[in-house]
């Protein structure tokens, strides 16, 4: 099958959108391009019908970072919408309230590491849809470790390990009710 001819995902029209974006920042289209070729975008059903909407602007190369640390002591830290997941996520807490939701997240590479040093703590991670997860690499005192994430997918790999003391921690997929999502 010629790359043309695939389908495209919402998560790759949202990139070309982010590109087409940043084409207006630096001043190579106009506010009316920019629309013209948002709305090409968005109608878009695959890869070839996207190519002349881009091909005039320079392909972007967004690295995402290699490592990345998150502290929380005593209280809460939350993230969710659209946001750059590190090759190696390290989450540091005590006494707090963690939840990350990677549903509408932007991965850089097709496994994720998670490291957990969690104390009197909940860490709760929403995955993507198809996504995995190994659980296996965690050390638990007196604490509690949940999945409800499917054992085999095609989408990204998340290898969860590091030690959780008197914490709990929980792995899931987007709830969806009619229109809301939680």
């Amino acid at each position: 099958m010629d790359h043309r001819d695939m389908r495209i995902s919402d998560a790759e029209r949202e990139r070309v959108v982010a590109q087409l974006n940043t084409a207006v920042a630096e001043g190579r289209l106009t506010i009316a391009e920019f629309e013209d070729r948002v709305d090409g975008v968005l109608r878009a059903r695959t890869f070839g019908e996207i190519e002349p909407y881009v091909t005039d602007l320079p392909v972007q190369q967004v690295k995402p970072p290699e490592e990345s640390e998150l502290r929380s002591r005593s209280s809460s830290l939350k993230r969710r919408g659209r946001w750059t997941v590190p090759r190696r996520l390290t989450i540091v807490t005590l006494s707090s309230s963690v939840k990350l939701d990677f549903t509408e997240a932007i991965f850089g590479a097709a496994v994720v590491d998670v490291v957990l040093d969690a104390h009197s703590s909940s860490v709760e991670l929403v995955l993507p849809a198809g996504a995995v997860a190994d659980v296996d690499s965690i050390y638990t005192h007196a604490s509690t470790v949940k999945s409800r994430i499917e054992p085999s997918g095609g989408g990204v790999q998340f290898r969860i390990s590091g030690e959780v003391s008197t914490s709990s921690v929980k792995l899931r997929y987007q709830r969806r009710f009619w229109r809301w999502r939680w």
